[in-house]
């Protein structure tokens, strides 16, 4: 974690934070050091206030036959490429400091008399003054970081080869559909209603259970909020089958689906979307890793949405350990690290889901068209073909609409149809006389106009395609 630190008149204040899960491959460390270094300072001096100095926090747990030290000299380099990043943008480290296993080290101090090689034990949980007043001023603890990423991790538990052997089972079936660009809107609805079919599932047995919590945190603290968080997770597990989860892992892969189960971000559906994320993301076991990227993306952006950013930086996280070029993931990511508000994104997604509601009424209208009267205006030039869409009209059809135009004005009265073709009117296109050649016939500039009004219905359906390529490479 990166903090940004500003001093004005005297008066240092801290601002900005940056954080971002340490690679497992320390191939990856220059790159994440750059982009956790911009994103910061950038995001800093974009709210107007340039930080003066930084202070980098590497925190992680031994592994296996691993001792703390160990763990502080494995991320020294770390340590060196992130100063040396935020040197490059004239922002300089003033410490960086190791935290592992309750004790830490200095990586920019060279004294052994404050800064011990063994590291200096940090103080127990709760002893501080600080932590007092959290607890009279009635504040809750939700538990470690830790105890966040084990409602995320993949299963390894024997359940795991059982939900492994459903996702190869299911990849045969769901990959060539979703690849094939007929069947693909098939696969998108199905995969979207089966997710509403287990998000009404997970929303029944809490109100069964008498569970309350809007955004799926149980309203507990302590050491007893996290076993009753996890007892929840254990009560979701059960109710989600291994073939609904591989089901909807494979089908959320699909980018377009994806970001229409975005969507699912307050009021009712936050809750039970949440839960159902996580719950997919313990699914993505074995060599389905990778597939995590997206169910923890959509439970970092709900968490987010549902003013939760510790759990949301640790889901965009571990979204981006899972796949670091995953883009939704780090685009929301750095949004949520330079605090911005989610309620721009949560507008754009409203707008996404009213206009295809409103393109999904509108096109159930649409067979009723045939059935207007005809009337001698330029929509006369335009035909129906047998899909419903606008098409060009014969030939025939476009010499009778240019004979039309070319006749005198009448004298009957000016309010009927046929007294004015080239007036405009409501519901005409076109109306535009066309220019002529000594022979009379139309010049090839006025028969491109006249396409240019069968080409709005082309260019319709071309708008459509490009907002659908929106969607899915967001």
């Amino acid at each position: 974690m990166l903090a940004a630190l500003h001093d004005r008149d005297g008066r240092g204040r801290f601002g900005g934070r940056a954080r971002l899960g340490i690679p497992g491959n320390a191939d990856d460390w220059a790159s994440v050091a750059r982009q956790l270094t911009e994103g910061l300072v950038k995001g800093s001096e974009r709210r107007g206030a340039l930080p003066e100095s930084i202070v980098a926090f590497l925190c992680q747990d031994p592994k296996d036959g691993e001792s703390a030290r160990d763990v502080m000299e494995r991320l020294r380099p770390l340590a060196q490429l992130l100063r040396t990043a935020c040197g490059a943008l004239d922002v300089p480290v003033i410490e960086a400091l190791c935290i592992s296993d309750g004790r830490f080290w200095s990586y920019c101090c060279p004294s052994a008399q404050c800064c011990p090689s063994d590291g200096t034990p940090m103080g127990l949980p709760g002893t501080s003054v600080l932590a007092a007043a959290a607890t009279y001023a009635g504040l809750q603890i939700r538990g470690s970081l830790r105890e966040f990423r084990a409602r995320l991790i993949p299963w390894e538990t024997a359940a795991a080869l059982e939900q492994e052997s459903a996702l190869n089972a299911v990849s045969m079936a769901l990959i060539p559909r979703i690849l094939d660009d007929e069947s693909r809107t098939v696969v998108a609805t199905e995969t979207l209603d089966l997710a509403h079919r287990v998000m009404r599932r997970f929303a029944d047995s809490t109100s069964a259970a008498g569970v309350t919590g809007g955004s799926g945190v149980l309203a507990v603290s302590g050491a007893a909020g996290m076993s009753g968080a996890l007892s929840a997770d254990l009560r979701d597990d059960e109710l989600l089958r291994h073939d609904e989860a591989a089901t909807l892992i494979l089908g959320l892969q699909d980018r377009t689906t994806r970001d229409r189960a975005a969507e699912w971000m307050e009021g009712d559906e936050a809750g039970p979307a949440l839960r159902l994320w996580r719950a997919l993301a313990r699914r993505c076991v074995g060599p389905y890793g990778e597939h995590a990227a997206a169910p923890l993306t959509l439970a970092g952006w709900v968490a987010w949405s549902s003013g939760d950013e510790l759990e949301a930086r640790e889901a965009l996280a571990m979204a981006l350990g899972a796949d670091p070029g995953y883009l939704f993931a780090r685009l929301l990511h750095q949004a949520c690290n330079e605090g911005l508000d989610p309620e721009s994104i949560r507008r754009c997604l409203r707008k996404e889901r009213v206009g295809r509601a409103d393109a999904e009424a509108i096109g159930s209208s649409v067979p009723s068209v045939p059935s207007v009267p005809s009337v001698p205006s330029a929509s006369a030039a335009f035909s129906v073909d047998a899909d419903g869409s606008p098409g060009p009209a014969s030939t025939s059809s476009t010499r009778v609409a240019s004979r039309r135009r070319r006749k005198p004005r009448s004298t009957g009265s000016a309010g009927s149809a046929g007294s004015r073709p080239g007036s405009r009117s409501s519901g005409t296109v076109g109306t535009r006389r066309p220019r002529s050649t000594a022979d009379g016939s139309p010049t090839p500039e006025a028969a491109t106009r006249a396409g240019d009004g069968t080409g709005g219905g082309t260019r319709s359906r071309r708008g459509a395609g490009r907002h659908g390529t929106k969607q899915g490479d967001t």
